[in-house]
């Protein structure tokens, strides 16, 4: 792609929308440019068919799918669409005010509207044909943006959610273990339990965002599409994003759905892996629904083996306040003794039960249990790969479990031990001992809460 270091335009645009073309190919154009949303400055690139500048065409704006997204992950999407006849703007998503821990659909929704302003200003674009097009996490945005603006003269939506951003994760994470061949409470500890746990640590922003609400605002003709979508319920949201949008009137809402596609509309053979290509017939189907506004439901509803839940509210034990307390206060518990143990030892001095070996094994197997699960839980969480199997359960959670059945049989064992000794035990490891066994005794409703003491 060779850029033309020229200045080819200068729009006001939420203060202003800076372009420079850059040629990519004998039936594509591009043009850099740069927008105002509010005290953000956007980058993005509008890609044109070439040499039609005094054609009108539809324009549409791509928002993006959830993460750092940039416009490079939608150059596909992009040079597609440009062949089918639209002028497309796809452009980087805000890194200010969007993170793990802080995002605002509000927000993206200005962004999204700054660059249909954009658009608007070109006189290669239809100015009554201007849409946005929202995958996955933009499928709660563009909604959500068309609703404040009659600029907006269409919605486009890719693998759109009907249910919260947290029913949507926890449906999403359990399909992916269900794929690798996982069962058992690990599914439950990762897809109910843990999406509730790290939206309560702030870790899921906007977790229990609504979207129907902005559905049933619009008034602008949608369609929405999907694959053999294994992240956001198909069947379901199908069902959701009808009826809401239906139910502001007569809306005008048209649903496909493509076999042999994943999430993002990519071929793929189970819906997980994701292919080079568009799959067949969808950015043509877009060209001729814009064309034309086809009307109702086309295609019978997916299979969807599962249905979604919402993951239930937290008990006053389980929230990240009282369960970091107590996961904190269990590590020094643990790692305080071996260290007292270790010193004792070399000072020559006997353990707490004379030669009993239990409450050296009680802390040791405590403390690896805990700093184990943390880091697989972790790794779990972030990457949906619970590791290598055994049958049908993952190898480092059988490990857990182990872990878990050796505490507690030490804490067992050390109470035993304690208890035929207690005559001729000091007041000191009297004390070290009941610190012990009141760890102990935190430790198992906290394995039981987190799906340890259950296969």
């Amino acid at each position: 792609m060779c850029l033309i270091a020229a200045l080819a335009a200068v729009a006001t645009v939420c203060g202003s929308a800076m372009a420079r073309p850059a040629r990519a190919g004998q039936d594509i154009e591009q043009s850099e440019v740069e927008f105002r949303s509010g005290d953000v400055t956007l980058h993005g690139t509008v890609t044109a068919p070439a040499g039609t500048a005094r054609q009108r065409r539809p324009g549409i704006v791509l928002v993006h799918g959830s993460g750092p997204e940039t416009r490079a992950k939608y150059r596909a999407e992009a040079e597609a669409m440009t062949r089918a006849g639209f002028v497309v703007l796809s452009y980087d998503k805000r890194t200010a005010g969007y993170s793990l821990t802080q995002r605002s659909y509000a927000q993206l929704a200005d962004d999204a509207l700054a660059g249909v302003r954009v658009l608007h200003t070109r006189a290669d674009v239809d100015p009554g044909k201007v849409g946005l097009w929202g995958f996955s996490e933009g499928g709660w945005v563009a909604p959500l943006a068309a609703s404040r603006s009659a600029q907006v003269s269409y919605v486009v939506l890719v693998g759109a959610s009907g249910v919260s951003p947290a029913r949507q994760s926890a449906w999403s994470a359990e399909n992916r273990l269900r794929h690798e061949g996982v069962s058992g409470s690990l599914l439950r500890t990762v897809s109910a339990t843990g999406t509730r746990f790290l939206s309560d640590a702030g870790l899921l922003a906007e977790a229990d965002y609504d979207p129907l609400p902005a559905l049933r605002r619009l008034r602008q003709p949608v369609l929405a599409l999907w694959g053999d979508d294994q992240q956001s319920p198909p069947a379901e949201s199908a069902v959701m994003i009808e009826n809401a949008l239906r139910s502001g009137g007569d809306t005008d809402v048209t649903v496909r759905f493509f076999p042999h596609a994943d999430h993002k509309l990519h071929a793929s053979t189970d819906g997980f892996q994701r292919g080079e290509q568009l799959v067949p017939g969808y950015v043509d189907t877009m060209a001729s629904w814009v064309a034309g506004h086809g009307h109702g439901t086309d295609d019978a509803l997916p299979h969807q083996a599962r249905q979604s839940h919402a993951p239930a509210s937290l008990p006053a034990y389980g929230t990240c306040a009282v369960q970091s307390a107590a996961f904190v206060l269990m590590v020094v518990s643990f790692a305080a003794y071996l260290v007292g143990d270790l010193v004792r030892r070399l000072r020559g001095r006997p353990g707490a039960l004379g030669a009993g070996r239990a409450p050296r094994w009680l802390a040791a197997t405590g403390l690896a249990t805990l700093l184990g699960f943390l880091g697989y839980f972790g790794f779990v969480a972030m990457t949906l790969n619970a590791g290598p199997m055994l049958g049908n359960r993952p190898v480092f959670w059988l490990g857990l479990h182990l872990l878990t059945a050796g505490t507690a049989l030490m804490a067992v064992a050390t109470a035993v031990g304690w208890w035929r000794a207690r005559a001729s035990v000091s007041r000191r490891t009297i004390v070290r001992l009941g610190l012990l066994g009141l760890t102990s005794a935190l430790f198992i409703p906290w394995a039981m809460f987190w799906g340890l003491a259950t296969l």
